[in-house]
């Protein structure tokens, strides 16, 4: 889980909103190395046990004051104007947010500074379903101490300010479900301790930043959204297990740099993304995939015969593309496989085991191919359309290149699921969205 530190911050009320953001995270900054290096786990795991929707950690009532916890004043302070941007709260998540003891509001979580134990700070915030609308105003920077921002399934509008950079013991930040809109929210980029991002369900638009997988993140969600343009040429540098782009528009190709992630990445979900080109070789070097879902794109070629080494997929959907050629036994054989889904393509021949696919147990679709004697396949005329025109993906593996411009955008028809709430305050396991 997260490392972060508590320092004490003597700031009085009195002063402008941008020097209190600045002075009360000054300490965060020039300890996080050490904050890093020590960790706090531990803390993590306790609060994972005691700290509940509806149970919360109530401090002594000094610890609340003004005078004794600076840093529960500055939450005060910015919970307060949030309180004040917020224009509907159909179920009264924050008609309790009254008065200095904010560790007693509805949603709020504390937990005991780690550099002093007797000092409360604010190191959650979870209004996961509140239907609560407003947006989010420049002082949520003055939350110094959160490490998780639980705001699944609400209303929430407009941009992410940038204050939130001042957030610098952040781990978790799920802005799912929400109205927030303009291009990919570079301040997240700034957040050193982040691990799981998701900005699922969101209004989001222009290209992701190349940055972004550069991070240190376990969990991308970006999922229906407008992102557009192509998924940057050069990937790598992130620790990424699960990475969902499903529903945006990014067309060109899926880039051989995928296999950056070889060592960490287990789902994958491009679903009607738009991709083109050539699903490249490298994607069969993604050893640790256990899902890898790219149906409804406009996918060509063959099944990369380096597909055959991926031992622990135990979901593969290829469905509504375009690819063409032969079902490979090497897929078929894989000894975690559960369910391959390769309908509405132009495969014309299924190898060995690949015929009888029941006889493994694994539930399959090869509906509307060319497959002979299959029942529910594509008409002879179709066929002969596509068959005729082969893919060489050696000599064109995208055609356009890594930079090609979009179509127009793909009606959303495959589904990941809305997002999930994180229920817990301090989990440390991100669900699986498949």
């Amino acid at each position: 889980m997260a490392s972060y530190s508590f320092t004490s911050i003597a700031i009085h009320a009195l002063i402008s909103i941008p020097l209190l953001l600045n002075l009360s995270c000054l300490f965060h900054n020039l300890n996080l190395a050490a904050a890093a290096k020590h960790g706090s786990s531990k803390v993590h795991a306790s609060h994972h046990h005691h700290h509940h929707r509806g149970n919360h950690n109530h401090p002594d009532p000094a610890a609340a004051s003004d005078d004794s916890n600076p840093r529960l004043h500055l939450a005060f302070l910015a919970l307060q104007a949030w309180k004040r941007v917020i224009y509907s709260d159909p179920y009264n998540f924050t008609s309790n947010w009254v008065g200095p003891s904010v560790c007693n509001y509805k949603g709020v979580f504390c937990a005991p500074a780690l550099d002093d134990p007797k000092i409360q700070v604010v190191a959650g915030i979870d209004l996961n379903k509140g239907n609560i609308a407003g947006f989010l105003p420049e002082e949520l920077g003055l939350l110094c101490d959160l490490a998780l921002i639980h705001l699944n399934s609400n209303r929430f509008c407009g941009i992410l300010p940038q204050s939130m950079a001042n957030l610098t013991l952040l781990y978790e930040l799920d802005l799912s479900n929400n109205r927030f809109v303009g291009p990919f929210p570079t301040v997240v980029l700034s957040l050193p301790t982040l691990k799981y991002l998701d900005l699922r369900y969101n209004e989001f638009e222009g290209p992701l930043s190349p940055q972004l997988f550069k991070k240190n993140l376990d969990a991308i969600f970006v999922n229906n959204n407008h992102f557009t343009n192509v998924l940057p040429a050069t990937l790598g540098g992130s620790s990424a297990s699960v990475l969902v782009f499903a529903n945006n528009n990014f067309g060109g190709c899926l880039p051989p740099s995928i296999v950056s992630f070889a060592d960490t990445l287990e789902e994958l979900l491009l679903i009607n993304t738009n991709l083109s080109g050539c699903l490249p070789q490298e994607i069969g070097f993604l050893y640790k995939l256990r899902v890898l879902d790219v149906s409804y794109n406009k996918l060509v070629g063959p099944i990369p015969y380096s597909m055959a080494g991926l031992s622990h997929l135990e979901q593969l959907n290829l469905a509504h593309n375009s690819m063409t050629g032969i079902v490979p036994d090497g897929v078929c054989c894989l000894p975690n496989l559960a369910n391959f889904t390769f309908s509405y393509n132009y495969f014309c021949e299924e190898e060995g085991i690949c015929q009888n696919l029941t006889s493994k147990g694994i539930t399959f679709d090869d509906r509307q191919n060319c497959l002979p004697e299959k029942p529910y396949q594509r008409s002879q005329k179709e066929c002969n359309a596509t068959l005729e025109h082969p893919v060489d993906c050696f000599e064109h593996p995208c055609e356009g290149g890594f930079g090609g411009g979009a179509a127009a955008f793909a009606p959303t028809i495959a589904a990941v699921p809305a997002a999930t709430p994180r229920s817990s305050p301090f989990s440390t396991t991100a669900p699986s969205y498949t």
